[in-house]
């Protein structure tokens, strides 16, 4: 596949698969931009419409597999059956991702007083899927939140939504371990200060 830029667009999301061997790398185009990401493996690939969801990338899993809070490089991202699905093999961003948070939907834009025609991430995923003709699972997974700080407190109990500490042009890079989907959104966020109050474009290129 060629190596050219992919535009994440701001707001949208989008969807693209990986042969095993292939190493894709997200790009903080801004440097402010939070992208939350998935991945999967399907019944058939490459993707068509009648490839289903088999596993998904996994947080809980990761975190237990690592025993971290937020993977670095040389760390694998594991599905839901404890399987190795993804690197990371590069990151020039230092290191500041998250694996706690909930991909934002309509009823947390309720919730922070967005109005109910927000756009949120779960539906982006969705949108991502739908493009390769493929049903999002029916329960949105956890995401890997990429460049989004989600500190822990000294008090080891409260975490916090900041800024995203990248700067404009980093990107982290991550090799796939077997054939998948990964999927991203350009994280629509606007109420809280972790895409700096502004959603923009990201970026991605595969390698």
């Amino acid at each position: 596949m060629s190596s050219q830029l992919t535009t994440i667009p701001a707001r949208h999301g989008i969807a693209v698969p990986l042969h095993a061997g292939q190493t894709i790398k997200v790009i903080n185009t801004h440097g402010t931009q939070v992208v939350d990401t998935w991945a999967f493996t399907l019944s058939s690939f490459p993707p068509s419409p009648s490839s289903t969801i088999v596993t998904q990338m996994s947080m809980q899993h990761t975190r237990a597999s690592l025993c971290r809070v937020i993977p670095k490089v040389g760390n694998g991202l594991y599905d839901n059956e404890r399987r190795k699905m993804l690197t990371i093999v590069e990151d020039t961003t230092g290191g500041v991702h998250d694996t706690l948070m909930a991909a934002c939907d309509k009823e947390r834009y309720l919730e922070l007083g967005g109005g109910e025609g927000h756009r949120h991430c779960a539906g982006n995923l969705v949108e991502g899927l739908g493009a390769l003709g493929i049903k999002a699972p029916q329960f949105t997974p956890s995401p890997l939140n990429l460049f989004m700080n989600i500190p822990v407190h000294d008090d080891y109990t409260t975490l916090s939504f900041e800024a995203p500490t990248s700067k404009e042009g980093q990107y982290i890079s991550l090799k796939a371990e077997m054939d998948l989907v990964i999927a991203f959104s350009a994280c629509p966020q606007d109420i809280l200060k972790i895409n700096c109050g502004k959603p923009v474009d990201a970026h991605f290129q595969i390698l």
